[in-house]
Formats: structure tokens, sequence, C-alpha cells
């Protein structure tokens, strides 16, 4: 917030008037410190998109606040003054209406939608907010301790103030998300099915006859393309919860009318435009004096018709699970329940009933053709689509995109987190070639076997002066070396345990010392001047 709120405290017409055109000079000011000012009047009337909060520099500091109670907005709503009274609060983040009565809530109300291009949402949790909740375009009432009223008159209810940010980020943005994809798809597959007939036209003299089987008009709407695209509409969703608590800004589309405008509407009619003449030219095509391998012709109006129907039902069945961006079971069994339902419904239909396409369906579904140009038809129709998308997504990603990426490369990271294995690499791993002591808490062998103790001299004529030094008959160890394999020192000798008499273990008892567990034991000098070796744990010592 700026340092100090705009107050509006007047008693008089002039007096507010006076403040009103104060508060909007001091703006303007504030305005001009911070950006160059655009040539327009004093009271300016524009949408939120084209000024106020965004081109003001208390938007980049916090923003203005507005206070005025209820004696002045008795002549700040007047039709003189209410152009001054909204020129003001339209630059303020935080405009605080104090000690007003219910008539003059909605009147506030009434102000926004009658000069602004907005949606209005009013809040309240009593019966002195009714009135501004009928006003509003969005009423959500607060189930409190003040009465049902509020919740009665209301749109929506929630039991505490701070629900309405999960009610709008979350359950507002996926209602209009999910309405936009629903109304595109509508107009696409009804372009694409309509179109049919007019492409049709050209051939049959412009007769008025139908391409398409009476009974598959009646019930293509009904049966056979309406549960999938319900089926999105009640639970698609582009991003988690938590991600749209977190980047607010996913709000944005909403206020510009980006996911459904007629921008997208005339995407949506042209897409169902190529569909439909990219359906009729393709088997029309195939089965233009078509024969069968024993001559039999299936140029026929019916199977022609069949055909046609057949991959209508197939490619917008396709395309709404391309659309569909949150799957669930029933997703699964409406889309694919549907292709499932229109073979069994128009077999059922032509042989119970005997209608006008008996056999039609099956004859086609007997040759190969059915089968290429149905795949055909299919991916020259539904490829351009998902290249665009990639192309979209990678090149000119929106801010819907970069957020499924984070939530994405989030659900990766948690899977990997939880502790399930790995995936199988066909990269061998490569393995450790440390000792596995060098990672021990306790010492190991190593300087046991640097020491030489367990090495045992074979004969005397080694490399290195042959035999170490003798006391009384008894070999003693060489001094120790941490390095083994020194220049001049190397033996020739066998990994055997050097076993001692129960005499030879008494002196070499009697002139050990004891070591710590943390300090590796060290070789002693005795009173001769020779070494001693520490015992090792582990090494048998005995006969």
């Amino acid at each position: 917030m700026w340092e100090e709120p705009y107050i509006v405290d007047g008693h008089t017409y002039e007096e507010v008037m006076k403040q009103l055109i104060a508060h909007r000079r001091s703006i303007d000011n504030h305005i001009t410190v911070g950006k160059i000012p655009r040539a327009r009047d004093d009271i300016s009337m524009r949408t939120f998109s084209e000024g106020s909060l965004a081109e003001t520099l208390g938007d980049q500091q916090g923003g203005f606040a507005l206070v005025i109670n209820g004696h002045s907005l008795v002549h700040a709503l007047t039709p003189d003054m209410e152009l001054a009274f909204l020129g003001v609060a339209e630059h303020c983040t935080s405009v605080i209406c104090c000690r007003v009565t219910p008539l003059q809530k909605a009147l506030v109300v009434e102000l926004v939608k009658k000069y602004k291009d907005a949606v209005s949402l009013a809040i309240g949790d009593g019966a002195n907010d009714v009135s501004m909740i009928k006003a509003a375009d969005i009423g959500v009432g607060i189930s409190g301790q003040e009465g049902m009223q509020a919740v009665l008159a209301s749109d929506y209810s929630i039991a505490q103030f701070r629900y309405l940010e999960r009610l709008l980020l979350v359950h507002g943005r996926w209602s209009y998300y999910r309405m936009c994809k629903f109304l595109r798809y509508f107009f696409y597959k009804n372009f694409a099915f309509t179109l049919c007939h007019f492409w049709y036209a050209f051939f049959c003299g412009f007769s008025a006859q139908t391409l398409l089987e009476a009974g598959f008009i009646a019930v293509y709407n009904l049966f056979y393309t309406s549960l999938p695209v319900l089926a999105m509409a009640y639970f698609d969703q582009d991003v988690e919860p938590v991600f749209a608590h977190k980047y607010p800004n996913l709000y944005y589309p909403g206020h510009k009318s980006l996911f459904f405008n007629y921008r997208q509407f005339t995407i949506s009619a042209l897409q169902g435009f190529v569909t439909s003449m990219v359906l009729f030219m393709i088997p029309m095509g195939a089965y233009h004096d078509k024969t069968d391998d024993y001559g039999l012709v299936l140029a026929d109006h019916y199977l022609f018709g069949s055909v046609v129907a057949t991959i209508l039902v197939i490619v917008v069945t396709a395309q709404v699970a391309l659309d569909t961006s949150y799957w669930t079971v029933w997703n699964h069994i409406t889309i694919w329940g549907s292709l499932i339902f229109y073979f069994l419904l128009t077999f059922f239909y032509n042989y119970v009933f005997k209608g006008q396409h008996i056999g039609s369906l099956a004859t086609a579904m007997a040759d190969t053709t059915f089968w290429f140009t149905t795949l055909l038809t299919t991916v020259v129709l539904l490829l351009p689509v998902v290249a665009w998308r990639f192309y979209k997504v990678d090149v000119h990603p929106t801010l819907t995109d970069k957020a499924k990426l984070v939530q994405r490369n989030a659900r990766i990271r948690n899977k990997g987190e939880s502790g399930l294995p790995r995936p199988f690499s066909g990269r061998r791993s490569r393995r450790s070639v440390r000792s596995g002591y060098a990672f021990a808490h306790s010492e190991g062998f190593g300087r046991l076997i640097t020491s030489g103790r367990i090495m045992r001299d074979v004969g005397g004529g080694t490399m290195g002066g042959g035999r170490g030094k003798v006391h009384n008959g008894i070999p003693v160890p060489r001094p120790y070396n941490n390095n083994s394999n020194a220049v001049g020192k190397t033996s020739s000798s066998t990994f055997l345990p050097h076993t001692l008499s129960k005499s030879k273990l008494a002196f070499m008892s009697s002139t050990k010392t004891s070591s710590s567990a943390l300090t590796p034991p060290q070789p002693q000098e005795n009173h001769q001047g020779e070494f001693n070796t520490p015992d090792y744990p582990g090494i048998p010592l005995a006969d």
C-alpha cells in the first residue's frame, strides 16, 4: 500500500468533490513520476485492462487505497459525481466503504457494472448484504452466525471467507476452462457433421437428398457424441489445485476471455469445415466406381453414407480424446464405449428393425478398402492437430503450458523420491574399485597386510637382504612400513599365518602396547632398539 490511504469524509457536496479531485491529481502525479502519462482526460472511462492498476506507479509499490464513509458516499453516488468517484476508485487496489447502508452497497456494485466491462462478485454473510449479492453478477454467501439470508440469496455458498480463494482460483477457473472446451468441441463436431451434406449436394444435383441416414442424424448428438464431451466438461482439468493456488496468474485468461472468443469460434468452425471436406472427399475417391473381388458394385448411396458416418464418429471421438487433459474411468467408458455403442446400435437397428441401410456397413467392413480409408482419413485429420499442438507448446508456450511442465516435473521428482525402483538403463553401471575397509568405522587389516607380519620368508637369497633380525632364535618382524612395495624391500613370500609357540607368545605379549579403537596401533620400540608389532583381532596366534 501507499504510505497513507486516500480518505473521503466530507459532509457536503462541495467537500466531497474537492477531496475526490485532490486525490485524483495526487494519483496522476504519482503516475507521471513513474511513467510518461498518456494524453487522456482527467476522468477517463477505461476498462481495467487499459488503465488503473497496471499503469500506475502505485501498482509497482503496492497500490493505493481509498476509504470513504457512508455520508460522503451519498454525494459520491450522485449522477454528477459518480464518474469522479469511479475515476479515483479504479486506480486503487483496495476501496473501503465504511458505515454504509445495504442500498449503498448495491449502488456501488451497480456503478461498477454500469461503466466497467467486468464481471462483479459480491460476498456477504448477513441480511444487510442481500441487496449487494443480488446486484452483483456472482453472489457468494457465507454461512455463519448471522443467519442464512445471504446464503439463500447467493449463487454459491461457502463456510468461511478464506474458501473464496479456492472457489475462484480452482473451481471457478476449472468451470470456465471446461465450459470453453465443451463449446469449442461442440461447434467443431457439428460443423463437421452438418457440412457433409453440403459437399454431397454437389454430387446429387442439389436435390436435398441427405447423405446420412435419418436415424443416424437423429441420434448423432444424442447417443454417439454427447457422452464423451459431457464427461470432459465434468471432470477435465489442466493443472492440479496446488498449482492453481501457487500460480494465480493462471486465472488471467478468464479475465480476457482467451479460451473462448470470436477467434476461437472461428478456429473451431474452420476445423469443422476442413474435417467435413476431408471426411467426404477421401471416401468419395476411394468408393467412386468401386467393385469388390466378385464384381459387386460398392458405389451405392447407402454403403457410401454408412462409410462416411462411421468415419465421422471415429474422427470426432478421437478428437475429444486428444482434447481430454485429465483422464478418469468415466472418460474411458464414455469415449471407447461410444464407439462400441455406435456399431452395436447400427447393426441392431438395421437387422432387427429392418432399417434402410441393412447390410451396408457389414458389406463395407468386409472389404479392406474400408479399413484403409478409415485409417487414412483419421491420420490426415488428426496428425496436423497433434503437430500444431506440439509446436505451440515447444515454441510459444502459454502460462498454462508452463504450469503443466512444472506439474509434470514435480510428479516425476516425487515418484523418484518415493522409493520406487529406478527404470532399467542399458548403460552398465561402473563398479567401485575401492576396498571395503576404506569406508569402515573401525580399522581393518590394511596395516597388518603392509607390515609384513603375516608374510613368511621363503629362502634366504631373496632381493632385499633375505631374513630379518633374529632375537634369541625368534625372527623379529621388520619395522613398520606404510609402503610394502618399497624399492629394495621386496621379498618372495606367501600369504600364510606366522605361528608362534607359547614361549614366543609370552615374549611378544610382554612387549606389546594397548591401542584405542580410534587410534591405529603403531609398532613400538623396546629397550633393545627392536620393534614389536601390536596384536590384531581375528588373527590366530596359537600353535
